[in-house]
């Protein structure tokens, strides 16, 4: 265990965190020896599985021969081979990659681009960025201005400038859940009205997670929303931005979440799974022609970082697509998924405090409700998704607890995301070791404290 003093500033400091040693495949061991199965690959981050020799090595023999080189100056070759091994799979033609270190620059980046492209296209009054609440883009500050996770937004909110938020698609809390195509329409018109009220010639775009990521749960928007979304983009002028650092990389079952609509965004975003989880590695991926009119019209690209385009993290982005390609592990992530869904709705689908099981390829939520009829959440001071996190981890099962789903404040869920190398026994053992850990945390019904 972590001891007593550090001189690590931890996040949570209160959780007295085990020494992780090593881990292959779904597992994780500490240096107790104690075995873990991560069943939320971290914070949705781990696709390939745990200790793949394939990317340890990419990685080595990149830094052997050259560890870094500031993108002014120079590219390399993994950098180069992995933007067009990337571009084979990305919705967008011709499309040009920007890389960074995480999401949040991933999100930064995109933000930038959109604004210089509106400049290029000679409209220099559009700079807001619409996003909707209940999503979660990044730590920076301007990555918290367009996210809508109170919780992680309220304290800095004097530091940023303010950005325009409309409700998500989220038909369990919201209008017409018996008819999700009117749901999926409703929630996307709220894009145009609010374009309207800002005044189309103000926004530069609009950015959404493709399926809901761990602020809301894995929730997956009815299918008339997303094509509706492209229309009022195309209609005013905005410029769309797929946030695919969590949905990305095959986690939902197919390479982007996007796809699952046949939908082509202007602006992709991507991280965690992009390198797998070995490496800090993100994208912000472009369609070609939006890139060439920013160059022909506005001249360089006015962005940077020390840490862009890093030669050993594309080794291990390259590693690691070639992993998923290799192995197909997007098409098992597709199968795997539907195994999981069923058993999570076999084992938990009429459990009294279970109001919605919902995901798509091996992305799953399940949120917790005090009455299933009403869908009232448990308050915010029982800590729900948290007592049920600590009974899992105790009995070596690693989930993903969010609070706050229900109305920013109140709502539990827990998150299932286990790398996509899982088979069916070891989906078998996460549900049952989960279920054991609801009742656990059920038992007796909590109170408000």
């Amino acid at each position: 265990m972590t001891a007593t003093h550090s001189h690590v500033f931890h996040r949570k400091h209160t959780f007295n965190k085990p020494t992780i040693a090593h881990g292959k495949g779904i597992y994780l061991w500490d240096t107790s020896g104690k075995q873990y199965i991560d069943a939320s690959g971290g914070a949705v981050v781990v696709n390939v599985g745990h200790g793949v020799e394939e990317i340890a090595d990419a990685m080595h023999q990149q830094a052997s021969q050259v560890a870094y080189a500031h993108a002014t100056m120079f590219t390399s070759q993994p950098l180069e081979d992995l933007a067009d091994r990337l571009a084979r799979h990305l919705p967008l033609e011709d499309a040009q990659l920007f890389f960074m270190a995480s999401g949040s620059e991933a999100t930064e980046t995109a933000m930038k681009v959109a604004r210089q492209i509106q400049i290029a296209r000679g409209e220099p009054s559009r700079y807001k960025i619409i996003s909707r609440w209940g999503a979660y883009h990044g730590a920076t500050m301007g990555a918290l201005a367009i996210s809508g996770k109170p919780s992680m937004r309220g304290i800095y909110a004097p530091m940023f400038t303010e950005m325009p938020h409309i409700t998500p698609p989220y038909p369990y809390r919201g209008p017409y859940a018996d008819d999700l195509e009117r749901h999926g329409l409703w929630a996307a018109e709220a894009l145009a009205q609010e374009i309207e009220r800002q005044r189309p010639d103000t926004v530069a775009a609009f950015i959404a997670e493709s399926i809901g990521g761990a602020t809301l749960g894995a929730v997956v928007p009815p299918d008339s929303y997303w094509p509706r979304i492209r229309e009022i983009c195309d209609h005013y002028g905005v410029l769309l931005i797929a946030d695919e650092v969590m949905t990305g990389m095959g986690r939902t079952g197919k390479w982007f979440g996007i796809q699952h609509w046949d939908v082509i965004p202007d602006i992709m975003c991507l991280g965690k799974g992009v390198s797998g989880g070995y490496t800090p590695l993100s994208v912000t991926a472009v369609r070609g022609e939006l890139v060439d009119l920013l160059f022909a019209r506005t001249g360089d690209f006015n962005h940077g970082g020390t840490f862009s385009h890093q030669p050993v993290a594309a080794a291990a982005g390259l590693a690691a697509v070639r992993y998923l390609e290799d192995y197909d592990l997007i098409a098992r992530s597709a199968k795997m998924g539907v195994v999981l869904g069923e058993q999570l709705r076999a084992a938990l689908g009429d459990h009294a405090h279970v109001g919605e099981i919902r995901g798509r390829g091996l992305m799953w939520a399940v949120e917790f409700v005090k009455d299933r009829t009403t869908r009232e959440p448990f308050p915010s001071g029982v800590h729900l998704a948290s007592a049920v996190f600590t009974r899992a981890f105790e009995d070596g099962l690693i989930v993903y607890a969010v609070s706050g789903c229900a109305d920013g404040t109140n709502g539990d869920h827990v998150m299932l995301s286990p790398p996509l190398v899982v088979n069916e026994e070891q989906i078998a053992e996460i549900v049952a070791k989960l279920t054991t850990a609801i009742d656990g945390a059920l038992n007796p019904l909590p109170q408000t404290r």
